[in-house]
């Protein structure tokens, strides 16, 4: 609870059942945003500054600049940050596991590699846990797979990432 938002009048437990899978994503988004904004903005530094010159010169504002030259050129990047969130939200296991030792709620099969991990280490059941991981690599490649075509169907075109 933070002391700030109760002198306030509000009362908020991020770790009750209610809240806790939020505060995970909050910690989850805020610890990978530092890496995908750096993958987009190498993507925004890659566009020859001839394009932007080319734009301004046809009297193209910045918000056209960005919908016509920035977004297209960054799409890959975008994609490719998509595809890494897909398998990171899949992959989920640090946090809920440290959460798991200071909320009730977070159970030890939380995740599908939390369900995995207690299989092999809490239960000594591999076959279990090797099931399990097979069918987590499995949908990692499904959305992932799913992901892209999406994307390939937004854009129009290829995305090579």
């Amino acid at each position: 609870r933070l002391a700030g938002l109760k002198d306030i009048g509000i009362d908020v437990d991020f770790l009750s059942p209610d809240t806790v899978l939020w505060s995970m994503a909050n910690i989850v988004t805020w610890t990978w945003t530092g890496y995908n904004m750096l993958v987009i903005l190498s993507a925004l530094q890659a566009i020859p500054s001839d394009l932007y010159e080319a734009a301004d010169l046809d009297g193209a504002g910045p918000w056209r600049i960005a919908w016509h030259i920035k977004i297209p050129l960054v799409a890959p990047a975008l994609v490719l940050t998509g595809i890494f969130s897909i398998i990171g939200t899949l992959q989920l296991f640090t946090e809920p596991m440290v959460l798991h030792s200071l909320a009730s709620t977070v159970s030890a099969d939380y995740t599908p590699n939390m369900a995995a991990y207690n299989a092999a280490f809490g239960n000594n059941d591999y076959g279990k846990a090797a099931a399990i991981a097979v069918l987590l690599a499995l949908a990692t490649c499904l959305l992932s797979f799913t992901f892209l075509r999406l994307s390939v169907r937004i854009t129009g075109n290829r995305v090579t990432a």
